[in-house]
């Protein structure tokens, strides 16, 4: 019994290595639209993620007895701090981007080329002779000639 069950687990793990077959051309094409997809929907979250922090922003710049939330952009430029002058850092304010919607989602898979221009029905090199030449052709006789060895 155990004989037989080590070489039956080898042919199994040698199946289970086995390589499976390249993908075809329907398949890579769902994987790119997935792939195209994943990455709409992650613009889209971040877009949610900017829209709600805009919103606790603003929420936070109501408070009473809170500092007004100015925009980065609206600030004027100041001279420089006192801090600067002296050579220790002083920390300014990153400019953030706004929140920009990524839209609905649209996939244009790419152009795909016809049969025709794919080289699929021809040969890939010039033709030297007619496809209907073949060696045997010369010893055939047409009819009313007789050959004399």
């Amino acid at each position: 019994m155990k004989k037989l069950l080590l070489p039956a687990l080898l042919a199994a793990c040698g199946l289970a290595w086995a390589k499976l077959p390249p993908p075809d051309e329907a398949t890579k094409a769902k994987t790119a639209e997935t792939a195209a997809r994943a990455a709409w929907q992650a613009k889209v979250d971040a877009f949610q993620l900017c829209k709600a922090q805009d919103k606790v922003a603003a929420k936070y710049g109501k408070k009473d007895g809170a500092a007004k939330v100015v925009p980065v952009a609206a600030k004027p430029a100041a001279a420089p701090a006192s801090g600067a002058a002296s050579g220790t850092p002083v920390a300014t304010a990153a400019v953030i981007p706004p929140c920009v919607d990524p839209g609905p989602f649209a996939y244009n898979p790419p152009e795909q080329k016809p049969l025709e221009t794919s080289g699929a029905h021809s040969p890939s090199g010039t033709a030297a002779s007619p496809p209907s030449v073949r060696p045997e052709a010369a010893k055939i006789q047409q009819p009313g000639k007789t050959s004399k060895p």
